[in-house]
């Protein structure tokens, strides 16, 4: 089903309309020139009702974006994470996928885009595991892309911007013509990024190694299992990590809002733990979704119920 074919409502520019009905015009802005920031939002049942997952961290960052790109978003942030929760309950779900998008109109053409208006969007809907139900259990096989990342002081790594995501369009592609589940995306002096949508950790002896934040995306997913490690008693090595080091590990795994914990059981045809998730990275998921559920003794304040009212 296409996902314009999905029943439901969707908020935008501060009122529901029909799902169906939350169209743009073909000269929008964003649309020509990758000029919109969004953010990656979950929602879990929970004994107490569906729950986002660190709500205001992601809005937090959605504006932080905006900043970034120089666009200035005309709601605050409380109404935004509102918004998130009203789209939620409205569409009457338990689990949800949320998708807050910010975007300039179609007011003008051409690069410049102080002048012109900028709208907000927000959909929720119901999605499972990002990799599959099967690979987040048993685990997936990753190619390193041969797109690289370009140079960091050359892109704003640091937003979620729309138009950052052509890079790992094209290396999720490659992947998948290739037979593998997903990319491993490289800088270009070949060291260590990210996947084309998740941050990566290795672990090697009992340790936690992930790529600094210099070229990757500030992940809260990333954050919350730097955590989740710490709770442990497990330390978390932030560094600049090179390719070799991946066909050396103990465990892999990439973290990420849609991918959650998914663990890497093979690179570029290099088994990794003989091909099955490791320990540590199953502790680590498991903690997750004990986390996400509810059900973990820490944390609580990540978790924002949505009320009935």
């Amino acid at each position: 089903m296409m996902m314009s074919d999905l029943q439901g409502q969707i908020w935008m520019d501060g009122s529901f309309c029909d799902w169906k009905e939350a169209k743009i015009h073909i000269l929008t802005h964003t649309l020509h020139y990758g000029t919109g920031v969004f953010e990656g939002v979950r929602a879990y049942e929970t004994k107490a009702g569906p729950a986002i997952f660190r709500l205001e961290d992601h809005t937090d960052r959605l504006f932080n974006s905006a900043n970034l790109v120089g666009m200035k978003i005309p709601f605050d942030k409380q109404t935004l994470m509102q918004a998130q929760c009203d789209a939620v309950s409205k569409n009457n779900l338990n689990n949800a996928y949320i998708r807050p998008l910010c975007f300039y109109g179609s007011e003008g053409m051409g690069l410049r885009a102080d002048n012109l208006k900028v709208h907000c969007a927000i959909a929720a809907w119901d999605w499972g595991p990002y990799l599959g139900a099967e690979k987040i259990i048993n685990g997936i096989r990753v190619k390193v892309s041969p797109f690289p990342k370009r140079d960091p002081e050359a892109m704003l790594y640091k937003a979620k911007a729309t138009g950052n995501y052509i890079n790992s369009s094209l290396a999720l592609r490659d992947a998948l013509t290739s037979g593998y589940d997903e990319a491993l995306i490289l800088g270009t002096d070949n060291s260590v990024n990210e996947g084309s949508g998740e941050n990566i950790f290795l672990i090697k002896d009992n340790k936690l190694v992930t790529p600094e934040l210099l070229t990757v995306l500030d992940g809260i997913t990333r954050k919350t299992i730097i955590t989740l490690a710490n709770d442990l008693g497990l330390e978390t090595i932030q560094r600049k990590v090179e390719l070799k080091e991946v066909f050396d590990c103990d465990e892999a795994f990439f973290t990420g809002t849609a991918a959650e914990v998914t663990p890497i059981i093979e690179i570029d045809k290099t088994k990794i733990n003989n091909g099955i998730p490791g320990p540590i990275t199953k502790m680590l998921q498991e903690n997750y979704f004990s986390l996400i559920r509810g059900t973990y003794d820490k944390h609580d304040k990540w978790l924002t119920v949505i009320s009935d009212s």
